[in-house]
């Protein structure tokens, strides 16, 4: 793993310039969400969460597809911040940065759901490649390599990537959103503390299926995966740090993702 000094080194090479995409950003969001006879924003609030903005919104990037940009989700972001702040009202009987935390986050997958949409035959091949690599993963005990499941397939490897990729964007931010018992990754790692013991103990249950499905990784993406959740690096960072391209980060992160959906599988099938 990278060394703190190491990190430092990547994320100040990364803070040029944002204080004024910041201001056009906040700009940007006000005159999209003007005339609306809300109640007046605080900038100097606004400013203070934009750094939530860009969290989800990096959390959110490796789903992008052109014409969709990191930046359109952070205007999108925004915006769902701007209106959180004029509509938050303390009756809700909840914090504003749960509050904030949870407009954005739409925002940004309302951005993503208009340009998500997989063709039925890449769907199916989505679902085959999934039944496969849980056959193999049934009978190894790990699940397959690229390599693996594109002579299962009958396809090359470069075509299974686009498989995977293709499963991660129609899957946005969770693990495997084509069945309804997996959880979301995202959800797991970033949403807001839970608070009633019901929510807590199940909370604690995904996370330990959830890492017992990570230790299943290959070393790079087991690194990926922590690096990106939890330490929070970008595609760009985590690039640097493994001395290679940020498409082929990109193409370990979504593999990584389709292994984890399996082992879950399998894990939701041990029960």
């Amino acid at each position: 793993m990278p060394d703190s000094d190491e990190l430092s080194r990547i994320s100040a090479k990364e803070k040029t310039g944002k204080k004024n995409a910041r201001r056009g950003h906040i700009k940007a969001a006000h005159r999209a969400y003007a005339g609306q006879n809300k109640k007046p924003f605080d900038e100097r609030q606004i400013a203070q969460f934009l750094p939530l903005v860009h969290k989800i919104a990096q959390r959110a990037a490796s789903y992008l597809r052109p014409p969709l940009t990191y930046e359109d989700l952070v205007s999108a972001g925004t915006v769902g911040l701007v209106k959180a702040a004029r509509d938050y009202d303390p009756a809700f009987n909840t914090e504003f940065n749960t509050y904030a935390y949870i407009r954005i986050k739409g925002a940004v997958l309302d951005e993503i759901r208009g340009w998500a949409f997989v063709p039925p035959a890449v769907n199916k091949q989505i679902r085959r490649t999934m039944d496969i690599s849980v056959e193999i993963t049934k009978q190894t005990g790990i699940p397959p390599t690229e390599s693996e499941l594109a002579e299962k397939l009958g396809i090359s490897v470069a075509q299974v990537y686009e498989t995977l990729e293709n499963a991660r964007m129609q899957q946005f931010l969770s693990i495997d959103g084509s069945y309804e018992n997996t959880p979301a990754l995202a959800n797991i790692l970033a949403a807001p503390q839970t608070k009633t013991p019901d929510q807590q103990f199940e909370q604690a249950e995904i996370i330990d299926r959830l890492a017992q499905a990570i230790q299943q990784l290959d070393q790079r993406q087991r690194q990926l995966v922590l690096l990106y959740y939890q330490q929070h690096l970008t595609m760009k960072q985590i690039a640097e740090l493994f001395g290679i391209t940020e498409p082929r980060v990109s193409q370990l992160h979504a593999s990584a993702l389709f292994n984890l959906s399996t082992q879950l599988r399998q894990l939701d099938d041990g029960k």
